[in-house]
Protein backbone atom coordinates (compact mmCIF):
# COMPACT_ATOMS: atom_id res chain seq x y z
CA UNK A 1 0.00 0.00 0.00
CA UNK A 2 1.19 3.63 -0.93
CA UNK A 3 -0.45 5.54 1.39
CA UNK A 4 -2.45 6.11 4.64
CA UNK A 5 -4.32 8.67 5.48
CA UNK A 6 -5.34 8.84 9.44
CA UNK A 7 -7.50 11.65 10.25
CA UNK A 8 -8.61 11.92 14.05
CA UNK A 9 -11.83 14.11 14.68
CA UNK A 10 -14.33 15.40 17.10
CA UNK A 11 -17.52 15.92 16.13
CA UNK A 12 -17.09 16.73 12.81
CA UNK A 13 -20.32 15.15 10.74
CA UNK A 14 -20.61 17.95 8.25
CA UNK A 15 -17.06 17.86 7.16
CA UNK A 16 -16.46 13.87 7.06
CA UNK A 17 -18.07 13.52 3.63
CA UNK A 18 -16.43 16.38 1.61
CA UNK A 19 -12.60 15.41 3.14
CA UNK A 20 -12.87 11.85 2.00
CA UNK A 21 -14.28 12.56 -1.38
CA UNK A 22 -11.51 15.12 -1.84
CA UNK A 23 -9.12 12.59 -0.65
CA UNK A 24 -10.51 10.11 -3.08
CA UNK A 25 -10.07 12.49 -5.92
CA UNK A 26 -6.92 13.13 -5.55
CA UNK A 27 -6.04 9.38 -4.70
CA UNK A 28 -7.49 8.30 -7.71
CA UNK A 29 -6.08 10.77 -9.66
CA UNK A 30 -2.32 9.35 -8.80
CA UNK A 31 -3.29 5.98 -8.92
CA UNK A 32 -1.88 5.65 -5.16
CA UNK A 33 -2.97 2.69 -3.75
CA UNK A 34 -4.34 3.84 -0.44
CA UNK A 35 -6.12 3.41 3.14
CA UNK A 36 -7.90 6.45 5.36
CA UNK A 37 -8.31 5.62 8.92
CA UNK A 38 -10.70 7.60 10.77
CA UNK A 39 -10.64 7.99 14.83
CA UNK A 40 -13.32 9.05 16.07
CA UNK A 41 -12.61 10.69 19.62
CA UNK A 42 -15.05 10.19 21.60
CA UNK A 43 -17.24 12.28 19.48
CA UNK A 44 -20.88 13.29 20.63
CA UNK A 45 -22.61 14.11 17.53
CA UNK A 46 -23.38 11.44 14.43
CA UNK A 47 -19.67 11.37 13.41
CA UNK A 48 -19.08 7.24 14.05
CA UNK A 49 -22.72 6.97 11.64
CA UNK A 50 -21.63 8.85 8.93
CA UNK A 51 -17.79 6.80 9.13
CA UNK A 52 -19.87 3.72 8.92
CA UNK A 53 -21.87 4.84 6.16
CA UNK A 54 -18.94 5.78 4.06
CA UNK A 55 -17.11 2.61 5.14
CA UNK A 56 -19.76 0.68 3.86
CA UNK A 57 -19.39 2.36 0.26
CA UNK A 58 -15.31 2.82 0.22
CA UNK A 59 -13.27 -0.45 1.35
CA UNK A 60 -10.49 2.29 2.05
CA UNK A 61 -11.91 3.27 4.95
CA UNK A 62 -11.60 1.99 8.11
CA UNK A 63 -12.48 3.19 11.39
CA UNK A 64 -11.62 3.12 15.21
CA UNK A 65 -14.88 4.90 17.56
CA UNK A 66 -13.46 5.84 21.15
CA UNK A 67 -15.62 4.71 24.20
CA UNK A 68 -14.63 8.73 25.34
CA UNK A 69 -12.82 11.30 24.61
CA UNK A 70 -8.89 10.63 25.10
CA UNK A 71 -7.38 13.49 22.92
CA UNK A 72 -5.60 13.63 19.31
CA UNK A 73 -2.39 11.99 20.74
CA UNK A 74 -3.91 8.82 21.58
CA UNK A 75 -5.89 9.35 18.82
CA UNK A 76 -3.13 8.95 16.85
CA UNK A 77 -1.26 6.48 18.49
CA UNK A 78 -3.72 4.21 17.57
CA UNK A 79 -3.90 5.21 13.86
CA UNK A 80 0.05 4.56 13.74
CA UNK A 81 -0.34 1.21 14.96
CA UNK A 82 -2.78 -0.06 12.31
CA UNK A 83 -1.31 2.02 9.64
CA UNK A 84 -0.05 -0.17 6.54
CA UNK A 85 0.87 2.35 3.63
CA UNK A 86 4.62 3.09 3.16
CA UNK A 87 4.19 6.57 3.14
CA UNK A 88 1.56 7.76 6.27
CA UNK A 89 0.08 11.32 6.31
CA UNK A 90 -1.90 13.06 9.11
CA UNK A 91 -4.63 15.91 8.54
CA UNK A 92 -7.75 17.32 10.28
CA UNK A 93 -10.90 16.49 10.31
CA UNK A 94 -12.16 19.96 9.69
CA UNK A 95 -11.20 20.90 6.25
CA UNK A 96 -8.26 23.12 6.87
CA UNK A 97 -5.70 20.64 5.89
CA UNK A 98 -5.80 20.59 1.78
CA UNK A 99 -5.49 16.57 0.46
CA UNK A 100 -4.41 18.43 -2.73
CA UNK A 101 -1.02 18.39 -0.94
CA UNK A 102 -0.72 14.61 -0.34
CA UNK A 103 1.15 13.95 -3.99
CA UNK A 104 3.65 16.45 -2.35
CA UNK A 105 4.06 15.02 0.59
CA UNK A 106 3.88 12.10 -0.62
CA UNK A 107 7.26 12.71 -3.30
CA UNK A 108 9.28 14.57 -0.34
CA UNK A 109 9.23 11.14 1.07
CA UNK A 110 9.62 8.80 -1.19
CA UNK A 111 11.85 10.36 -3.56
CA UNK A 112 13.72 12.35 -2.32
CA UNK A 113 14.58 10.12 1.10
CA UNK A 114 13.32 11.44 3.91
CA UNK A 115 11.51 10.47 7.34
CA UNK A 116 9.59 13.03 8.00
CA UNK A 117 7.71 16.11 6.28
CA UNK A 118 5.74 19.13 8.36
CA UNK A 119 3.67 21.20 6.92
CA UNK A 120 4.12 24.77 7.50
CA UNK A 121 0.87 27.06 7.53
CA UNK A 122 2.50 30.23 6.47
CA UNK A 123 -1.00 32.08 6.01
CA UNK A 124 -3.30 31.52 8.15
CA UNK A 125 -6.50 31.79 8.86
CA UNK A 126 -6.69 31.73 12.55
CA UNK A 127 -8.03 35.04 14.86
CA UNK A 128 -5.04 36.90 15.26
CA UNK A 129 -4.71 37.20 18.80
CA UNK A 130 -5.90 34.22 20.56
CA UNK A 131 -4.17 32.07 17.90
CA UNK A 132 -1.39 33.33 15.63
CA UNK A 133 0.84 35.45 17.96
CA UNK A 134 0.80 32.35 20.98
CA UNK A 135 1.71 29.92 18.07
CA UNK A 136 4.74 32.55 17.18
CA UNK A 137 5.74 32.74 20.56
CA UNK A 138 5.24 28.47 21.55
CA UNK A 139 6.80 27.53 18.18
CA UNK A 140 10.06 29.66 18.54
CA UNK A 141 10.61 28.28 22.31
CA UNK A 142 10.22 24.98 20.65
CA UNK A 143 12.72 25.87 18.33
CA UNK A 144 14.89 26.89 20.51
CA UNK A 145 14.58 23.80 22.59
CA UNK A 146 14.22 21.00 20.08
CA UNK A 147 16.89 22.55 18.11
CA UNK A 148 14.42 21.81 15.01
CA UNK A 149 14.39 24.84 12.58
CA UNK A 150 10.44 24.02 11.71
CA UNK A 151 8.01 27.05 11.74
CA UNK A 152 4.68 25.27 12.29
CA UNK A 153 5.87 22.51 14.89
CA UNK A 154 2.21 21.43 15.38
CA UNK A 155 0.70 21.76 12.21
CA UNK A 156 -1.70 18.43 11.92
CA UNK A 157 -0.76 17.66 8.10
CA UNK A 158 2.56 15.88 8.25
CA UNK A 159 3.92 12.75 6.13
CA UNK A 160 6.06 10.49 7.89
CA UNK A 161 7.65 6.99 6.62
CA UNK A 162 5.91 4.24 7.74
CA UNK A 163 9.22 2.91 9.82
CA UNK A 164 8.86 6.68 11.75
CA UNK A 165 5.51 5.75 12.98
CA UNK A 166 6.24 2.41 14.17
CA UNK A 167 9.25 3.16 16.22
CA UNK A 168 8.03 6.28 18.66
CA UNK A 169 4.90 6.71 20.99
CA UNK A 170 2.42 9.08 21.19
CA UNK A 171 0.88 9.68 24.01
CA UNK A 172 -0.03 12.33 26.93
CA UNK A 173 -0.61 15.45 24.47
CA UNK A 174 2.75 14.61 22.87
CA UNK A 175 1.59 14.81 19.29
CA UNK A 176 2.65 18.71 19.14
CA UNK A 177 6.31 17.55 19.49
CA UNK A 178 6.21 14.02 17.03
CA UNK A 179 9.06 15.81 14.84
CA UNK A 180 11.08 16.11 18.12
CA UNK A 181 9.99 12.45 19.15
CA UNK A 182 11.31 11.52 15.96
CA UNK A 183 14.48 13.13 15.95
CA UNK A 184 15.26 11.33 19.56
CA UNK A 185 14.47 8.08 18.05
CA UNK A 186 17.26 8.62 15.47
CA UNK A 187 15.12 9.84 12.18
CA UNK A 188 17.06 12.83 11.09
CA UNK A 189 15.97 13.86 8.14
CA UNK A 190 13.05 16.05 8.98
CA UNK A 191 12.29 18.52 6.51
CA UNK A 192 9.10 21.09 6.17
CA UNK A 193 7.09 22.13 3.45
CA UNK A 194 5.10 25.49 2.97
CA UNK A 195 1.02 24.10 2.76
CA UNK A 196 -2.04 25.93 2.08
CA UNK A 197 -4.58 27.02 5.36
CA UNK A 198 -7.85 27.04 4.34
CA UNK A 199 -10.48 28.82 6.38
CA UNK A 200 -13.09 26.41 8.97
CA UNK A 201 -15.85 25.67 6.55
CA UNK A 202 -18.11 24.10 9.48
CA UNK A 203 -18.56 24.30 13.23
CA UNK A 204 -15.65 25.66 15.23
CA UNK A 205 -12.38 25.15 16.88
CA UNK A 206 -12.32 22.27 19.67
CA UNK A 207 -9.13 23.89 20.60
CA UNK A 208 -8.89 26.54 23.19
CA UNK A 209 -6.04 28.62 25.09
CA UNK A 210 -5.15 26.26 27.80
CA UNK A 211 -3.47 24.41 24.69
CA UNK A 212 -0.83 26.84 25.27
CA UNK A 213 -0.12 26.52 28.48
CA UNK A 214 -0.31 22.40 28.42
CA UNK A 215 2.00 23.00 25.09
CA UNK A 216 5.09 24.24 27.09
CA UNK A 217 4.70 22.06 29.98
CA UNK A 218 4.84 18.75 27.78
CA UNK A 219 7.43 20.32 25.87
CA UNK A 220 9.24 20.83 29.07
CA UNK A 221 8.77 17.17 30.00
CA UNK A 222 9.54 15.86 26.96
CA UNK A 223 13.28 17.86 26.68
CA UNK A 224 13.37 16.39 30.44
CA UNK A 225 12.91 12.54 29.18
CA UNK A 226 14.77 12.93 25.93
CA UNK A 227 18.20 14.55 28.28
CA UNK A 228 17.45 12.05 31.10
CA UNK A 229 14.45 9.45 30.64
CA UNK A 230 16.38 6.92 30.99
CA UNK A 231 18.97 8.12 33.34
CA UNK A 232 16.63 10.04 35.87
CA UNK A 233 19.65 9.35 38.71
CA UNK A 234 22.20 11.92 36.23
CA UNK A 235 20.14 14.63 37.40
CA UNK A 236 18.74 14.04 40.39
CA UNK A 237 21.28 12.43 41.57
CA UNK A 238 23.64 15.55 40.88
CA UNK A 239 21.26 18.15 42.43
CA UNK A 240 20.78 15.69 45.00
CA UNK A 241 24.34 15.26 45.65
CA UNK A 242 25.54 18.79 45.40
CA UNK A 243 22.85 20.27 47.39
CA UNK A 244 23.64 17.56 50.36
CA UNK A 245 27.28 18.71 49.94
CA UNK A 246 26.53 22.29 50.57
CA UNK A 247 24.54 21.44 53.38
CA UNK A 248 26.84 19.00 55.05
CA UNK A 249 29.87 21.81 54.79
CA UNK A 250 27.86 24.64 56.26
CA UNK A 251 27.23 22.03 58.78
CA UNK A 252 30.87 21.86 59.32
CA UNK A 253 31.17 25.67 59.01
CA UNK A 254 28.79 26.14 61.91
CA UNK A 255 30.19 23.85 64.27
CA UNK A 256 33.56 24.56 64.00
CA UNK A 257 32.79 28.21 64.33
CA UNK A 258 31.61 26.83 68.23
CA UNK A 259 34.50 24.66 68.58
CA UNK A 260 36.86 27.60 67.90
CA UNK A 261 34.91 29.56 70.30
CA UNK A 262 34.86 27.29 73.31
CA UNK A 263 39.00 26.02 72.28
CA UNK A 264 39.41 30.25 72.70
CA UNK A 265 37.39 30.43 75.76
CA UNK A 266 35.07 32.61 74.47
CA UNK A 267 31.19 32.10 75.03
CA UNK A 268 29.54 31.22 71.59
CA UNK A 269 26.19 31.47 71.31
CA UNK A 270 24.22 28.08 70.79
CA UNK A 271 24.49 26.53 67.19
CA UNK A 272 20.98 26.20 66.95
CA UNK A 273 20.96 30.11 67.22
CA UNK A 274 22.69 30.61 63.73
CA UNK A 275 20.01 30.59 60.83
CA UNK A 276 22.77 29.00 58.54
CA UNK A 277 22.46 26.01 60.83
CA UNK A 278 19.00 25.26 59.64
CA UNK A 279 19.41 25.95 56.35
CA UNK A 280 22.00 23.21 56.09
CA UNK A 281 19.75 21.18 57.88
CA UNK A 282 17.32 21.49 55.00
CA UNK A 283 19.56 21.26 52.16
CA UNK A 284 21.20 17.86 53.26
CA UNK A 285 17.00 16.50 53.66
CA UNK A 286 16.74 18.17 50.10
CA UNK A 287 19.56 16.27 48.66
CA UNK A 288 19.22 13.03 50.43
CA UNK A 289 15.14 13.36 49.08
CA UNK A 290 16.65 14.25 45.27
CA UNK A 291 19.15 11.47 45.82
CA UNK A 292 16.41 8.81 46.47
CA UNK A 293 14.14 10.39 43.54
CA UNK A 294 17.25 9.31 41.73
CA UNK A 295 16.86 5.65 42.64
CA UNK A 296 13.29 5.10 42.80
CA UNK A 297 12.88 7.12 39.41
CA UNK A 298 15.62 4.25 38.26
CA UNK A 299 13.46 1.88 38.71
CA UNK A 300 10.30 3.26 37.06
CA UNK A 301 11.58 4.66 34.11
CA UNK A 302 8.97 5.06 31.35
CA UNK A 303 7.32 1.52 31.89
CA UNK A 304 4.03 2.60 32.72
CA UNK A 305 2.07 -0.46 30.97
CA UNK A 306 -0.97 1.15 31.60
CA UNK A 307 0.02 4.40 29.47
CA UNK A 308 -1.44 3.54 26.60
CA UNK A 309 -4.04 1.63 27.19
CA UNK A 310 -7.47 3.38 25.44
CA UNK A 311 -10.66 1.50 25.13
CA UNK A 312 -11.95 1.26 22.07
CA UNK A 313 -15.68 0.63 21.69
CA UNK A 314 -16.08 -0.11 17.55
CA UNK A 315 -13.33 -1.06 14.86
CA UNK A 316 -14.26 -1.05 11.57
Amino acid sequence: MDISVIVPLFNEEESLPELFAWIKRVMDKNKYSYEVIFINDGSTDHSWQVIEKLQKENPEVKGIKFRRNYGKSPALFCGFERAQGDVVITMDADLQDSPDEIPELYDLIVKQDNDLVSGWKKKRHDAKLTKNIPSKLYNATARKITGLKLHDMNCGLKAYRVDVVKNIEVYGEMHRYIPYLAKNAGFSKIVEKPVAHQARKYGTSKFGLNRFVNGYLDLISLWFLSKFGRKPMHFFGLVGTLMFLLGLLAVIGVGASKLIAIYDGVRAPLVTSSPYFYLALVAMILGTQLFLTGFVGELISRNSSERNNYKIEKEI
